[in-house]
């Protein structure tokens, strides 16, 4: 693992709230936290939604996500623990395990699935909506799995480590990159007190959610289960943030460039007018997304 030299921030940001993710259920019964929803779309544009999964109950999971349709966003999913098999109607299919990224852009549109592949066990992982500009909705779909092997990572002489799954941190690139959207995904570990910074421009909207202990950003202690919004302060140059003194913290820092483009959602549908939703509903009931 690469030992880097952390960027050094004059202006950190700082946390404008914090959220706490709400229960529910999604797919055939799937429980999971929707910490991203619809009243925080416009806020942290380009991101869509954010869930996050765990549990070590298979009635929790077992019947997963079977066929469903999207159109005109990416969907990035991130195990941390557990194997799903992914199908779509373009013909892709692929094993995301432990560690692993599934990145699919559903663009015109694709139906898929998502069925764990596990009767016992830990599931737990994230999957995030990364909404696509209006050039790029109708374009074809595509999908890639990234093995945990894949994900670049790095640590600091500090003792953090972090994977980058999307943008670039430190000099490390990350396994995918948006030209348009130029989304950053961190999964960041850090051991107690230890303190680690990245650079971010201040145009771009940006969160944290911390999945194992406490974290301290500018003085706000963020408790594991929450999201921290990071405020859009002119001038500033990264984030920088610490975990507790109670043991190891981990944590996803995401960012990217807003769209400010309209954003229309219909269930799995995100796009620009009501008509481009009217159409991507006929399109779906016709069979047109395969």
């Amino acid at each position: 693992m690469n030992l880097i030299t952390q960027t050094a921030l004059r202006q950190p940001r700082t946390i404008e709230r914090l959220v706490q993710g709400v229960m529910t259920s999604d797919g055939a019964g799937v429980k999971l936290t929707r910490v991203l929803h619809g009243a925080l779309q416009r806020r942290l544009d380009p991101f869509l939604m954010l869930d996050a999964f765990d549990s070590d109950d298979p009635d929790d999971y077992i019947a997963g996500f079977p066929d469903h349709p999207h159109r005109g966003f990416e969907t990035v999913t991130y195990m941390l623990a557990g194997r799903m098999r992914h199908r779509d109607s373009a013909g892709h299919e692929g094993l995301l395990e432990s560690g692993g990224v599934q990145w699919m852009t559903a663009a015109r549109g694709v139906i898929h699935s998502e069925i764990p592949q596990q009767i016992n066990g830990v599931m737990e992982g994230f999957q995030l909506w990364l909404n696509l500009p209006a050039q790029r909705k109708m374009n074809a779909p595509w999908y890639r799995d990234f093995s945990a092997g894949e994900i670049p990572q790095y640590a600091t002489s500090a003792g953090a480590t972090v994977r980058v799954i999307a943008g670039s941190s430190n000099g490390v690139e990350g396994a995918v990159t948006r030209a348009l959207t130029e989304p950053l995904y961190l999964d960041i570990h850090l051991p107690a007190d230890v303190t680690f910074s990245t650079a971010l421009p201040d145009n771009h909207n940006a969160f944290v959610y911390v999945y194992r202990g406490t974290a301290v950003i500018d003085g706000t202690q963020i408790t594991s289960r929450h999201m921290g919004i990071l405020a859009n302060t002119p001038g500033s140059d990264g984030v920088t943030v610490s975990a507790g003194n109670d043991g190891e913290t981990r944590l996803i820092l995401v960012a990217g460039k807003p769209l400010n483009e309209p954003i229309v959602q219909h269930g799995p549908f995100v796009m620009n007018t009501q008509n481009e939703i009217h159409q991507a509903i006929v399109d779906y009931q016709s069979g047109v997304f395969g």
